[in-house]
């Protein structure tokens, strides 16, 4: 085996557009429902590991082989979870080194960004099944509770059988793309020096940022204490509920002759220059509980 081609379906708690992949796959409840895949440009094979399927072992071996190119459209998500789905800690992943990206192909050619966008582009013969967002939705995450559902969570292959089996043949639809997308643009290589920079870009997402948490949560009761103190002085001179309002900030100043129709930053600077005493030092206090938030 020379050239693996991967998709994968799954499931986690955590929102994958707000978290990002790395913090989605450390979810306790995150698995891998399906993994789709072609070995050398064979047949795509859908391997339903939530319904107790399991990985051949020469494919489990390949993930690691380096002699092995695994390809992906967004092969970042595929790495991560497949890191995730073989055991390894927290923290360290599959070899970048060892993936091809066919998102990063695309972008190289000025393609869009999106599988479904590449191959209306290059109008490939197996597109992209439009079905997949709402399958996405309905296995992929967290459902609300209902009476109608039982109260459930999440939906089971088992509560929708016809639609496990139509998302089975997304996930081999989406390896198929993928697939297209690497034979049509065969004629123009990404350079190797490209290549380099991907992998390099991969291994800084994998090791992240230190950060000294001593040092952050201090920063955080320092904000907490400043802005107790500044806000506790305005309402001692304004005398207002809520001093941090701009609707009654705006109104206490009209009050006191000084009319504004915001409070935005610019605007206090330019009201600091005129502003007679004691509503200068109001704007002032405004001023840095601005500068805290």
């Amino acid at each position: 085996m020379k050239t693996l081609s991967i998709d994968t379906e799954t499931f986690s708690s955590a929102p994958l557009t707000k978290c990002g992949v790395y913090k989605y796959v450390e979810a306790p409840d995150f698995e891998i429902l399906l993994f789709g895949y072609s070995a050398d440009g064979g047949p795509v094979q859908v391997i339903d590991l939530a319904c107790g399927e399991k990985l051949p072992p020469e494919i489990v071996l390949a993930l690691t082989d380096e002699s092995v190119t695994k390809w992906a459209f967004n092969a970042n998500f595929e790495r991560i979870c497949l890191s995730r789905f073989l055991g390894l800690p927290t923290g360290e992943y599959l070899d970048p080194g060892q993936w091809r990206c066919s998102m990063i192909w695309a972008a190289t050619m000025g393609l869009p960004l999106s599988l479904e966008g590449v191959g209306a582009v290059l109008k490939l013969d197996k597109q992209k099944l439009t079905e997949g967002k709402d399958l996405i939705k309905y296995f992929c995450q967290p459902c609300t509770p209902t009476k109608v559902n039982g109260q459930r969570i999440r939906n089971y292959p088992y509560h929708a059988p016809d639609k496990w089996a139509t998302f089975k043949k997304y996930n081999a639809r989406d390896v198929e793309t993928e697939m297209s997308i690497q034979a049509r643009l065969a004629k123009f290589p990404v350079p190797d020096s490209t290549w380099d920079e991907y992998h390099l870009d991969q291994e800084i997402n994998d090791r992240g940022v230190a950060l000294d948490m001593t040092l952050v949560r201090q920063a955080i009761d320092m904000d907490g204490r400043s802005r107790k103190k500044l806000i506790a002085a305005m309402k001692k001179l304004t005398e207002l509920d809520n001093p941090n309002s701009v609707q009654q900030m705006k109104q206490w100043l009209s009050d006191n002759g000084l009319k504004t129709d915001t409070l935005g930053k610019k605007a206090v600077s330019e009201l600091l220059k005129t502003a007679p005493e004691p509503l200068g030092e109001a704007l002032s206090l405004r001023q840095q509980l601005a500068k805290s938030s």
